[in-house]
């Protein structure tokens, strides 16, 4: 696990009922937790809160935390997830005590199930999904009994047999727990515990089951069987309580996990619907799982951001019982606070605007110092190249500047970042009126000191044009336009696909760069200096020209809007 030492120990209140438990020695004073995704989609920010509190809690109280996959729903999982769960558990800075599947104890599942039909208390059932729906009742309305659930004991055993056999189609026969068709907790009216799945290979025990456990049923036997001391779930899991404690009280579990509920994380401009993200997987809204607009954790570590940045996210938001909506500038300003702690300077320029220095010698290249950091003198220094002809951003310059417009104007200076100022001294145009170049001088006095007598307007970022390197930078920006677009779509009737952000992707193809970025390693990342964080797209090509994601911007660009 990370190294979380040098931190405050966090306090809410699931710590609170931990502190509780180890002061009386419950649970013979262990700390036992886990991290139970199911398989069928990549991880999302959501998941790294729940990551964050049940590695967190096992490291700082010295205990246990187990991955265990939920994969009871082969039809919906692959392979594929799983090892995308693995790599962003490890990435974020965790390391699991044991790695379990859920298949790992269909066996036993089964043996359980069995003893439940012997106690009278589990019943094959041949009501149709419809009619199970039916028969439930409502919030308000008690159900009524399945017609199927007085079979006797041996009848019951012999349908789950042959259910296991693969006898019987998908969807005609389910296993049901017997507790209670009137009770106020709709999860009690003989909830299904087994159902048939005869098509469905499963990623790890291929075609040995047709029949797979539900997740409530598997869930708080598989935290039972691996002696797990506190069940950390999200808030929506609270109404299932009753039923994680009614199995392991039927089946006088050797131990009983606490299960304890804490609120989901919700984030704006963006959904955390693992269905909803497949969708726009699916639907090629997105560019897949990775998709750096993406809310995934592999989009988030694609686009730039840090697991320090994302820990510390998690642990500023808290764990509550409340659910509420995280604005997203709290993300983007964990990750520019860790940027700029850790990120080294480069210059780029964008929008580039040629610039020639008429009384600087042509053929001379100049090797100017700049610091790596501003602040960081252990980051070291690099060289910059300039010569006569250099790059200045477009909008670096104006014939008809606003006022307090402080950058370059026809007869006025401005310095270059590391190195001289320079006059624009003539505006060249095409036959569209459209600038094409300047035409500048430069005070070769003022290299590393302010000129005297005249002041400067201010300073710009700049690129040498016999030396810049060209590359692809992709300008991405929150996904959706407004903060909540499930909320949004339900008062207007849209769909929240309708709100989708057309400018969450600017492709920009003219920006040059300092030649010192070609030596950038994918997932490397950089302040481009007065334009923001970006790093180096870890599908970038070998060659020219690279391509940079732009992580976020150096200010809050939404900060009006958003009032």
């Amino acid at each position: 696990m990370n190294d979380t030492s040098n931190n405050p120990r966090p306090s809410n209140f699931i710590r609170q009922i931990i502190d509780a438990d180890l002061a009386s020695g419950k649970n013979g004073s262990r700390v036992a937790t886990r991290f139970p995704p199911e398989p069928n989609g990549y991880l999302h920010i959501g998941h790294a809160k729940s990551i964050v509190l049940n590695f967190g809690i096992a490291q700082d109280y010295h205990g246990t935390c187990n991955l265990r996959f939920d994969d009871t729903n082969p039809a919906k999982e692959d392979i594929e997830y799983v090892e995308s769960i693995k790599q962003d558990v490890q990435w974020l800075g965790f390391k699991w005590t044991h790695l379990y599947y859920a298949s790992d104890y269909f066996d036993k599942l089964y043996d359980f199930a069995l003893q439940l039909i012997k106690l009278g208390k589990a019943y094959v059932c041949d009501l149709s999904f419809e009619q199970m729906r039916e028969y439930r009742g409502t919030l308000t309305q008690p159900g009524k009994d399945s017609p199927y659930r007085n079979r006797s004991v041996a009848e019951n055993l012999g349908l789950f047999d042959r259910m296991r056999k693969g006898e019987f189609p998908d969807g005609s026969r389910v296993l049901r727990a017997k507790i209670d068709m009137a009770s106020p907790n709709i999860n009690l009216r003989d909830p299904t515990i087994y159902r048939i799945k005869k098509d469905a290979e499963h990623h790890q025990t291929g075609s040995k089951w047709c029949i797979y456990p539900m997740y409530d049923y598997a869930h708080c036997l598989s935290d039972m069987l691996e002696g797990i001391t506190h069940s950390l779930c999200t808030l929506e899991f609270e109404d299932h309580r009753p039923l994680y404690d009614w199995v392991l009280d039927v089946l006088k579990a050797p131990c009983h996990p606490q299960q304890i509920e804490f609120s989901r994380l919700n984030l704006e401009y963006t959904v955390m619907s693992k269905r909803k993200l497949t969708e726009l997987v699916q639907k090629k809204l997105v560019d897949g799982w990775n998709d750096p607009r993406m809310p995934t954790i592999a989009g988030l570590r694609r686009r730039g951001f840090t697991p320090e940045s994302i820990r510390d996210f998690c642990l500023r938001i808290g764990v509550t019982k409340a659910d509420n909506i995280v604005e997203m500038s709290l993300l983007e300003d964990c990750i520019r606070n860790d940027l700029n702690e850790r990120a080294i300077r480069r210059m780029a320029v964008l929008h580039p605007l040629k610039v020639l220095i008429t009384n600087y010698p042509y053929d001379k290249v100049e090797r100017l110092t700049a610091a790596n950091h501003p602040q960081k003198a252990e980051f070291g220094n690099r060289e910059i190249a300039f010569c006569a002809e250099i790059f200045i951003d477009r909008n670096d310059f104006m014939e008809s500047p606003p006022k307090g417009f402080k950058r370059l104007i026809p007869g006025g200076e401005v310095r270059l970042r590391y190195g001289y100022v320079i006059r624009c001294d003539e505006v060249i145009k095409d036959a569209g009126g459209t600038v094409q170049e300047l035409h500048c001088s430069y005070d070769a006095a003022t290299l590393g000191t302010n000129p005297v007598g005249r002041k400067v307007a201010g300073v710009i970022h700049w690129v040498s044009a016999r030396h810049a390197i060209r590359a692809k930078l992709r300008l991405y920006d929150r996904l959706f336009i407004v903060p909540n677009p499930d909320v949004q779509g339900s008062r207007e009737n849209k769909d929240y696909t309708a709100y989708l952000n057309p400018d969450s992707l600017h492709i920009n193809s003219v920006a040059v760069l300092e030649p010192a970025l070609a030596n950038a390693k994918p997932q490397d990342r950089f302040q481009f200096e007065r334009e923001g964080y970006f790093c180096l797209d870890e599908q970038s090509p070998d060659g020219a020209p690279l391509v940079f994601n732009r992580t976020v911007t150096l200010r809050d660009t939404w900060a009006k809007s958003d009032k």
